[in-house]
């Protein structure tokens, strides 16, 4: 079969239908060599399969896109070697577009593309041609695939993606500087002809930027743009295929331009020369007025920082920045006084706080004006010669004694009268008052210094001719001390005296407080009443240091004969004049222990000298009170147990029944009755046993001959027949429980508790001694205060065997 097209259309195809024959010309000889194969037998020799000949030629087809023509676009013709021309071969296409966008002569073999075709949607088709007896349906040739490919024309012009665009370039820059790139795109086929090469070129923005007509980066053109002359710059860029030529397609992009700033501009004052007003009664560290300088850059560019460069604005005013408006913000460093300077000279320089060094060429990046600050007399309220005042009165001052005096004075060059006032709502009003005219502070009563030693108050003083106005100072007074309060004793509580104390012993030392002041309250001297009789019990020693001491005379002091004592002693200061007070001491008399190393006074002394506080006082009792709970509960199920002992008859167990109930010997003839065992006949009525139950209780018929008692000492008459039938009683009990057979299959333990006759042994209680003893008691005064009873009597039989 032979694939044969139409003559090209141009001498462009005529090449292309040239080199389409050539390749299948050779394709086909190619395919013969490639059809031969060998086989190579077992005898050496080689086998030649032969296949026959194919004259089946097929390549690839092109058709033009966007054909408009009336008729079908002519495409290629199949033939077949088989085919004589006279209509026996039937030609068949299948595979993409076949029937559709393709269509063949059955007979002659030609195709046709009834569509028009778009490269850019689909570039090529793949379709497969089948050479058919058209009266035997055999295939005449094998099924061959071959391809059609859509020519590109240039109908597509190239675009730019994600305009406009938007950009940014530093002011100032240099030529050449990259701004931006752009890149536009064509769809037609970049493989074939120069539908696809683009070239760029710029509609708008010369002589700013310029555009490499092949990369399509945007330059900036000339080197002094200037943000603050123009900012925004609008450029056209355009892109054009078929390499620029003319015919070619075109498409263009807008690109928004914009310069960004540099600090390439000083700060720069409007004006040289400034005025300002300032009254006098401006306050200390407020603003007092502003200054700005202008600066065309823009961002931290354009921060300035202001500074006062001369010594005479700099000692009474500061400047500084605020941020957001860019203003230099003028404040007080200290007061104006219009009466010792009205003016003021600032010079004040404004500076960049970033300078770009590239740009130091430009000049210096700062500027300075003057300021001239006009002082405002104000009416001002008086001034007091001093911040605060400290004065002193003595106490006991008559009232209206001069306390001080203040000053204060009209600052005005007016220089009106002051008039001086107190506050009606100042507690010092009750105390002091001061003359309007004068400034003399007086008191208004008597002052105790004890009462209160400072007072605090506070003085106004205004002009006459403006009373609105007025200034205030803090006022301290000190209450000096004289000798008006007579000393006393320094303690209130009773001074204890151990019963054992001997004559010369220092029973307390006592001191004294004075409530004046360390000069006149400190020094005592103390001494009995004189006018009273001598004290025959205590007497009282002047340490000379402000203490006294309290000594015993007496031998020997008893709690129960006399508890308490009463001393007045009379104590002396050492003031000018020098005032006594007389106080009375109450003693009480205690039991101590020996050397009174620990004092005992009806329980409180011994508590204290313990050591207990109240929280171990309120635990111990409650110890007390959980331990007598626990013995009340024992004790209820104690007796809750004591209840008839009921043994089930299947109970095997071994028992022992225990009673605890002890006697006080047999001299007790109260905690238990031993009637019982004295009568043994009125006692055969209650023999039943408590451990086995009545109903299985069987009588015992006939009872064996009791052994004979063993012989006795000889006692009273009256003790031995007791003790007879006690013992008789004893050993029937003890007969009847070894011959009973009804008693329960186990032990039963009984127990009787007979003590016998006694001891023959005579007493070894020392009670009933006469001898005396030489041993040394004293050791019964380290055992506690449990032993301390013992010990005093002890120690009194000592004393009185010594005496």
């Amino acid at each position: 079969m032979r694939i044969s097209t139409t003559s090209c259309i141009c001498p462009f195809l005529v090449c292309l239908c040239f080199i389409q024959r050539c390749y299948g010309a050779s394709h086909h000889a190619s395919s013969k060599v490639l059809s031969k194969n060998q086989t190579k037998l077992a005898n050496g020799e080689t086998e030649v399969h032969h296949r026959p000949k194919r004259g089946w030629i097929w390549n690839q087809f092109f058709v033009l896109e966007e054909h408009m023509g009336p008729d079908a676009q002519y495409v290629g013709k199949l033939h077949s070697n088989s085919d004589k021309g006279d209509g026996s071969v039937r030609y068949i296409l299948s595979g993409e577009g076949a029937g559709t966008i393709f269509i063949i002569d059955e007979v002659t073999g030609d195709i046709h593309a009834t569509k028009s075709l778009d490269r850019e949607r689909k570039g090529h088709y793949v379709l497969h041609a089948q050479a058919l007896d058209r009266h035997t349906e055999e295939a005449l040739e094998p099924k061959s695939e071959f391809i059609i490919k859509v020519q590109d024309i240039n109908d597509n012009a190239p675009k730019f993606p994600g305009g406009p665009f938007v950009a940014t370039v530093p002011e100032l820059s240099e030529v050449g500087t990259s701004v931006l790139q752009v890149t536009a795109t064509d769809a037609d086929d970049p493989t074939y002809g120069n539908s696809a090469r683009i070239v760029y070129s710029i509609l708008q923005g010369q002589p700013y930027f310029s555009v490499d007509p092949k990369t399509g980066i945007i330059r900036t053109a000339l080197s002094d743009m200037d943000r603050e002359a123009r900012e925004h710059y609008t450029v056209v860029i355009q892109a054009k295929d078929m390499a620029g030529q003319v015919g070619g397609l075109s498409g263009s992009a807008t690109i928004n331009i914009t310069l960004t700033d540099v600090n390439d501009n000083p700060p720069m004052f409007p004006q040289k020369n400034y005025q300002l007003y300032v009254p006098e009664s401006a306050q200390v560290g407020k603003p007092v007025g502003k200054i700005k300088a202008n600066d065309a850059d823009l961002g931290v560019n354009a921060d300035i920082k202001y500074s006062i460069i001369n010594s005479e604005g700099t000692n009474m005013f500061s400047i500084s920045t605020d941020r957001d408006t860019r203003e230099g913000i003028i404040s007080l460093k200290k007061p104006l006084n219009y009466e010792r300077k009205k003016t003021y000279t600032l010079h004040i320089e404004g500076m960049n706080t970033h300078v770009d060094p590239r740009y130091s060429y430009l000049g210096s990046f700062k500027d300075s004006t003057t300021l001239k600050i006009t002082v405002g007399d104000v009416d001002e309220a008086p001034v007091f010669s001093m911040d605060y005042y400290i004065m002193d009165v003595y106490e006991n001052s008559p009232s209206g004694t001069e306390v001080g005096t203040l000053t204060a004075r009209d600052p005005d060059s007016r220089n009106s009268p002051v008039r001086y006032f107190m506050d009606s709502k100042d507690e010092g009003t009750r105390y002091f008052r001061i003359d309007e005219s004068t400034g003399v502070v007086r008191t208004t009563q008597p002052l105790d210094r004890e009462d209160m030693p400072w007072h605090n108050i506070t003085v106004m003083a205004s002009e006459v001719d403006n009373p609105s106005l007025f200034s205030h100072v803090p006022v301290t007074v000190q209450v000096l001390d004289v000798n008006d309060n007579p000393p006393e004793i320094a303690t209130d509580e009773e001074v204890i005296v151990c019963e054992s104390s001997r004559p010369g012993q220092v029973i307390q030392t006592v001191t004294a407080v004075d409530k004046d002041d360390f000069a006149n309250g400190q020094r005592f001297s103390f001494a009995l009443p004189s006018q009273l009789p001598v004290n025959p019990n205590f007497t009282l020693k002047d340490n000379g240091d402000s203490t006294a001491s309290i000594i015993g005379r007496r031998r020997r002091f008893n709690h129960l004969t006399q508890e308490l004592y009463e001393l007045p002693i009379v104590v002396w200061d050492g003031g000018e004049p020098s005032l006594s007070g007389t106080s009375t001491l109450t003693l009480r008399v205690c039991p101590c222990q020996r050397h009174g190393r620990i004092r005992m006074c009806q329980g409180e002394a011994f508590l204290s000298s313990a050591g207990l506080s109240t929280g171990a006082l309120i635990a111990i009792l409650l110890c007390i009170v959980i331990l007598l709970a626990i013995v009340v509960l024992f004790i209820t199920l104690r007796r809750s147990k004591k209840e008839p002992l009921i043994i089930s008859e299947e109970d095997i167990r071994e028992n022992v029944v225990t009673y605890d109930d002890e006697g006080g010997g047999e001299e007790d003839t109260e905690a238990f009755d031993i009637i019982a065992l004295r009568n043994p006949a009125a006692a055969e009525e209650l023999k039943f046993r408590r451990d086995v139950r009545p109903e299985a209780r069987q009588h015992c018929t006939q009872q064996p001959p009791l052994p004979p008692p063993p012989p006795r000492s000889h006692r009273s008459p009256s003790v031995e027949l007791d003790e007879a039938e006690v013992q008789v009683f004893i050993k029937q009990r003890l007969f009847e429980a070894d011959v009973d057979t009804s008693v329960p299959p186990y032990d039963s333990l009984q127990t009787y508790a007979y003590e016998g006759q006694g001891s023959p042994t005579g007493s070894i209680s020392p009670l009933d001694s006469g001898t005396q003893s030489e041993q040394d008691y004293n050791y019964l005064d380290d055992w506690g205060p449990e032993f301390q009873k013992l010990a005093e009597l002890y120690g009194e039989a000592e004393s009185e065997v010594t005496a």
